[in-house]
């Protein structure tokens, strides 16, 4: 049932009712009014019988009674009685003769005993003679053959004067019903708009909506809770957007944080994973509000949490994580209290790359001094044999030693300066269109002494759509030539070293260098381009080699914007390839200058 059907049943069930209850008062007070003032007249009319009875003579007959009760009954409109003390009627204005004769004693009727004791009797009563409700008013008369004077009125001219009443009362109650159904109406349609403006501004605010609603509320008490209602949802819309606002800041710097940060509840709930932390521990599903012991696969990390929510108090520890490749974590607990509830915040910081570049830096000074110690060493041998060797073919042998240590430390230094260069970003990229062709062949060329002494044979391969290519060509043929010599390091004697060039459909250039010898292990593939790093059956080093020229090489080819990857060789061996990105401007100009010298 709709509100304003509600309020119009409810205050015209009330007026209504109101109105009942007053019609049936007024109809009562009326009705005993009008009895009583019906009472007062008859008991006024018996009087002046009484004392008309009185001023008759001192012994009159009967006949002359019955004509006078008939004569005043007929004058007064009502029933006249004339009894005697005895209480024989003598005269009646209903009766005559034998009749008259013939009725009751009335000396035992109420309204005679009343006037007996009081003087006056006034009564209601059903008429066996007359069989009708009756109103009686009997007087005492000072008379010697006439005791009582009794007037009756028959009730029926008073139904009929309370009927009359009534109807007036009726017609009036219709005509306050019809006012208070159209004053209900009014007032329940006025107050059900006021309820529906309302009710419609909380249903906006319930969407979402939060915007400001000036309506007319009213200055009563339903306005003034509409008024404070508004001003509390504007204070909460405001709060719950500050809210979002910082909630959106704590997860945009979550999500931005290289550090995983983890958030568990006293009772052992994630509250919060940001996607770094998912990535540490490996956490696939959804991890909000699970238990941490079915997210955190290792071992080390969960007893850290698990401590921190039994002991509290803040730790730190350095954890190695189980993943592929192993990362070693610094992780951080930290208890926190949210509304009472007690929990702990772990962050993992990720510091696998300081631990390998500290490695690296300590394997890099380890390997340096290493490979300066060998061609002193040798040269400070040949020098102190020299002091002492007086054969000339012997001192041109050490002369000799000193010369190709001397050679091979020159070498290192330089390559050590370049990647020096090369880390400071201080080498310049000086981009033009070159054959790659002429690459291939000048490398062979600067590489058969070497080639020569194994006697290892290039053999190069250029596909159609990638002859061309805009790089630094000075670059570039220090990349190839690393590469062909790192390969006829390894390679068996008599076998090949395979150039290729060729056009990939992912509009790169990919460049590549196989050989035939031992290749490389699978734990030796991501880290054949560190510096010094040697695979393990390589140990043994060819005097000709610094070890740095792999890593020259993944220097020059990131400055091309391009990448490098080590794999093995089908059949045996080992290719190293390098995928460099197409540049259209420059192959465009490029094309056009060979259509030109064409």
């Amino acid at each position: 049932m709709r509100l304003r059907t509600r309020l119009f049943l409810a205050a015209f069930g009330i007026a209504g009712i109101s109105l009942l209850l007053a019609a049936a008062l007024v109809a009562w007070l009326l009705e005993r009014q009008l009895l009583d003032r019906i009472a007062t007249d008859l008991l006024a009319e018996a009087r002046l019988v009484a004392d008309l009875v009185a001023r008759n003579g001192a012994s009159p007959t009967v006949a002359e009674l019955d004509r006078e009760a008939d004569s005043l009954g007929s004058s007064l409109g009502a029933r006249v009685t004339i009894i005697e003390p005895g209480g024989r009627v003598v005269g009646d204005t209903a009766e005559d003769g034998p009749s008259l004769a013939a009725m009751e004693n009335h000396g035992a009727r109420p309204e005679i005993a009343l006037a007996r004791a009081a003087g006056v009797g006034v009564t209601r009563r059903y008429s066996t003679t007359v069989e009708r409700d009756l109103l009686y008013a009997a007087v005492r008369v000072d008379h010697p053959g006439v005791a009582f004077v009794r007037l009756a009125l028959p009730l029926t001219a008073v139904d009929d004067q309370i009927t009359s009443v009534q109807r007036g009362t009726a017609g009036g109650l219709l005509l306050a019903l019809a006012g208070a159904l159209v004053l209900a109406w009014v007032t329940s349609a006025a107050m059900s708009r006021r309820v529906s403006t309302i009710a419609a501004v909380a249903q906006r605010y319930a969407a979402g909506d939060l915007t400001p609603q000036i309506g007319p509320y009213g200055d009563d008490e339903i306005g003034t809770v509409a008024r404070a209602l508004d001003a509390s949802v504007q204070e909460l819309g405001r709060r719950l957007a500050e809210l979002s606002r910082n909630r959106r800041l704590t997860d945009a710097i979550l999500a931005s944080m290289t550090e995983g940060v983890l958030v568990v509840d006293a009772r052992g709930r994630v509250k919060m994973a940001n996607d770094s932390v998912r990535r540490l521990l490996q956490i696939e599903r959804t991890p909000v509000d699970r238990h941490y012991v079915e997210l955190i696969r290792h071992p080390e990390v969960a007893k850290q949490i698990g401590r921190a929510l039994e002991a509290g108090g803040s730790s730190q520890t350095e954890i190695t994580l189980s993943t592929e490749p192993v990362r070693v974590c610094l992780a951080s607990a930290a208890p926190y209290t949210e509304q009472d509830e007690p929990g702990v915040v772990i962050v993992l910081h990720d510091v696998s790359d300081y631990r390998r570049a500290v490695q690296i830096r300590q394997d890099f000074v380890a390997n340096v001094s290493h490979e300066l110690r060998t061609p002193l060493t040798a040269i400070r041998g040949a020098v102190d044999a020299l002091t002492d060797e007086t054969d000339a073919a012997g001192r041109q042998r050490f002369l000799d030693i000193v010369a190709r240590h001397t050679l091979r430390m020159e070498r290192l230094v330089t390559d050590l300066l370049r990647l020096a260069r090369l880390d400071a970003g201080q080498e310049v990229l000086r981009l033009d269109s070159c054959a790659i062709a002429s690459v291939f062949s000048s490398v062979a060329a600067e590489l058969a002494p070497v080639l020569q002494t194994k006697r290892l044979r290039v053999e190069s391969h250029v596909q159609p759509g990638a002859e061309r290519l805009v790089v630094d060509q000075v670059k570039m043929h220090d990349v190839i030539k690393n590469l062909v010599e790192n390969a006829a390091h390894y390679a068996p004697e008599r076998s090949a070293i395979e150039i290729e060039a060729a056009n990939d459909d992912v509009g790169t250039v990919v460049l590549r260098v196989s050989d035939r010898g031992p290749g490389i292990p699978d734990t030796d593939l991501a880290r054949v381009f560190e510096r010094f790093y040697r695979v393990e059956h390589s140990r043994a080093r060819n005097p000709g080699g610094t070890g740095l020229g792999l890593a020259i090489v993944k220097h020059l080819v990131n400055l091309h914007d391009g990448t490098v990857e080590a794999a093995h060789r089908p059949g045996g061996g080992s290719v190293l390839t390098i995928a460099l990105p197409k540049r259209a401007a420059f192959s465009a100009k490029a094309e056009a200058a060979d259509k030109v010298s064409a």
